[in-house]
């Protein structure tokens, strides 16, 4: 026990008595408790064995014996802090939802996890929560049990099981609405998103802000009661009244059903319901809270959505590794080349951006500068970036790149010019990757000296929200290339899809079929928003037409033109309709007309059109499905798992589905193929299913 309090010590977080090497009592396995000479204990969560603090059964239980020991012995207050440097609580552990499939039983461990929860609430003495980084989901519910949260200056806090189908579940749809504008906290839940420690404190979230080395202060002036508070008012009171609750919860179902249909997602639904219903109540608002949350936790969205989010770790460790590049070098300043050198400069690399075009380069500076004002929230850090991210027009920065991503136009001849004139002046240790969408990376090594440096990075846009980027192999690539080439994705925060080199890769693959039935439709007469629906009826983000907009037509019909000609398989004939658009300049949003007049970056909709059929539906999604399948046939992609990332976080094919595999596993792979067949036999040969099929039986 010695030696863990030796490593403790050696960090910079302030753990009152035991930063000093005090002895803690008790043999507990995650919690530390040590007394100071003041008579304030200081209780240290530090799970065993993981790098982040969760809450799961067994912590929980064991905090339930420290909370005795502080009984019989009460100190003259208790500061809760994390031992972990990454953070307070990440929240609950989420391995555990998965074996809870009976709500009755989740019933009952909630009730459980209440008690404990409950009783740090009712402690006799002041309890202090200092928090620093992340503090979400249960961790921050913890902490709402304690009389005073004091927050670090990196401190995050919020409550994203929203994003899990669930909504918060160990007393935060109680506690919350009380402690702050009913109508912030029920924000903080519905959208998941977080909240720094400034806005914390002026929500009343936190009731001081201070940096790591005045935690012991700020602390012991919370247990003394020298620590002033900004607590309740009028506001919060009239807004719980049941009037006050029933006009806003009004209001937000209107909002939230836009987003979030009760349909695919009903969690923020049932949380409106919970605070409508029982917000003047806290014992019925909590027993009512626990029935919810386990219902939520045994139906089909938040096990999909549970399954979704093990699904992202999974690709996440893809990029561990020690690769610790300093230098990008970008060839191609065009909206994908631009962004992902913005993007790069933002997470740390010095980036140059090479482009024979001076007015790309000023383009792609003015949208890095505006990209980086969205997201930045201090001008230092703003500032910073755009001084790494240096215009190259005579592409002198290639010399000195550990990294070199070309991202120039889709043509073959083009791309292969550019690898002869930097190649040669490529430091002996970089790669070359290419964001190639479509090209096999066979047609493009060709006049390489080191075709094993060559690996594909397809990144999608925008690159800045879309997490996952294709890394793309062939047969001379070595390992350590693609190894490095997944680590560099790690360290600017996106997911590797590793795939196989072949036309279209998975993603657009995939896609391909998806957008081309929807011109097919199109030309049938369909209308365009009709189609749209058919698409976000099923639960995709956005409907086909409206995708080939955003994408841009001239790149959908170029990569439909490549797969169609390249993959032996029957596919619609391309959209004549798409192809006078493309000659005409109208690209969709990137010139304010495609198949919709964009204004103000949104596609201008009629809302007379027809409700969409089951039909349609099918005919869109299903050949996506089929394609994924000939891809795990063809060895593009490994697992389905895979499949199931790439396809949803590069389109957002609808998450609360699992993924294009498991859905397909959901609905039935038999039922899936007989309708294949079924529209085969009344629209065409394309519809065929994959051989693939037999294989998932």
């Amino acid at each position: 026990m010695g030696k863990v309090w030796d490593f403790l010590a050696a960090r910079d977080l302030e753990l009152g008595p035991l930063s000093a090497g005090g002895q803690p009592a008790g043999t507990w396995r995650h919690w530390q408790l040590a007394r100071g000479d003041n008579g304030i204990a200081w209780l240290v969560l530090d799970k065993a064995g993981a790098s982040a603090n969760t809450l799961d059964e067994e912590v929980l239980s064991e905090l339930n014996d420290v909370l005795s020991h502080i009984e019989r012995e009460p100190p003259t207050g208790v500061v809760l802090r994390s031992g972990k440097k990454s953070g307070f609580i990440a929240g609950a552990y989420i391995g555990e939802f998965r074996s809870m499939t009976d709500p009755a039983t989740a019933e009952r461990r909630l009730r459980d996890a209440h008690a404990v929860i409950d009783r740090l609430d009712r402690l006799s003495v002041p309890i202090v929560a200092v928090i620093h980084g992340y503090c979400l989901g249960g961790g921050l519910e913890l902490a709402l049990a304690c009389d005073y949260r004091i927050a670090i200056e990196d401190a995050r806090l919020g409550f994203p099981e929203v994003m899990l189908g669930l909504h918060p579940g160990l007393g935060g749809t109680v506690r919350l609405p009380h402690l702050i504008n009913p109508l912030e906290a029920m924000t903080m839940m519905l959208t998941g998103r977080n909240v720094r420690a400034r806005r914390a404190k002026s929500l009343g979230l936190v009731d001081a802000v201070v940096p790591e080395r005045h935690v012991a202060a700020a602390a012991t002036a919370a247990v003394t009661g020298k620590l002033k508070t900004r607590r309740g008012g009028m506001l919060i009171g009239i807004i719980n009244t049941t009037p006050g609750r029933r006009l806003a919860a009004r209001r937000m179902r209107a909002q939230t059903a836009k987003k979030a249909p009760i349909a695919h997602y009903p969690a923020p639904h049932a949380l409106i319901d919970l605070w409508e219903n029982h917000g003047g109540d806290a014992s019925g608002m909590q027993q009512a809270e626990i029935a919810s949350f386990a219902r939520l936790l045994a139906g089909d969205t938040s096990r999909n959505l549970v399954r979704v989010f093990f699904v992202r770790e999974k690709l996440k460790s893809m990029s561990d590794g020690d690769w610790a590049p300093q230098r990008v070098h970008v060839v191609g300043a065009g909206a994908m080349g631009g962004d992902i050198a913005a993007w790069c400069a933002w997470h740390g690399f010095q980036v140059t951006l090479a482009d024979m075009k001076p007015e790309a380069l000023a383009q792609a500076i003015a949208r890095a500068a505006n990209l980086f004002a969205k997201i930045g929230h201090k001008r230092i850090d703003i500032r910073d970036a755009l001084d790494r991210l240096t215009p190259d027009i005579d592409g002198k920065g290639v010399r000195s790149a550990d990294l070199v991503i070309e991202a120039v136009p889709e043509i073959l001849d083009l791309k292969r010019k550019v690898y002869a004139a930097i190649e040669p002046t490529m430091r002996p240790g970089a790669i070359l990757a290419t964001n190639t969408s479509s090209i096999p990376l066979e047609e493009l090594r060709g006049s390489l000296q080191r075709p094993d440096r060559l690996v594909g990075l397809h990144f999608f846009n925008p690159v800045s929200r879309m997490q996952l980027v294709e890394v793309v192999s062939h047969d001379q690539a070595s390992a350590d290339t693609l190894a490095r080439a997944r680590a560099f994705l790690g360290r600017i925060d996106r997911l590797p899809a590793p795939v196989k080199s072949a036309p279209g890769f998975l993603v657009n693959r995939a896609l391909t079929p998806y957008m081309l039935e929807a011109m097919v439709m199109l030309a049938e007469g369909t209308r365009r928003e009709t189609i749209d629906a058919a698409a976000e009826t099923f639960g995709m983000p956005m409907g086909p037409i409206e995708l080939a907009d955003q994408v841009g037509l001239d790149i959908c019909l170029h990569v439909a033109e490549t797969l169609k000609t390249s993959l032996q398989r029957p596919m619609p004939d391309l959209s004549q309709m798409l192809r006078d658009k493309v000659e005409r300049g109208n690209l969709g949003r990137k010139s304010g007309n495609g198949f919709y007049v964009w204004k103000n970056d949104e596609p201008m909709k009629e809302r007379d059109a027809p409700v969409p059929s089951t039909e349609m539906t099918d005919r869109l999604i299903l050949p996506m499905l089929d394609m994924c399948v000939a891809c795990l046939r063809e060895g593009i992609v490994a697992d389905e798992d895979t499949v199931d990332g790439a396809m949803i976080f590069a389109t957002g094919f609808a998450p609360f589905r699992g993924g294009p595999m498991h859905y397909a596993r959901s609905r039935g792979v038999e039922d899936v193929r007989r309708e294949l067949e079924r529209l085969a036999q009344r629209y065409g040969e394309r519809f065929r299913p994959d051989p693939g099929w037999d294989q998932l039986k």
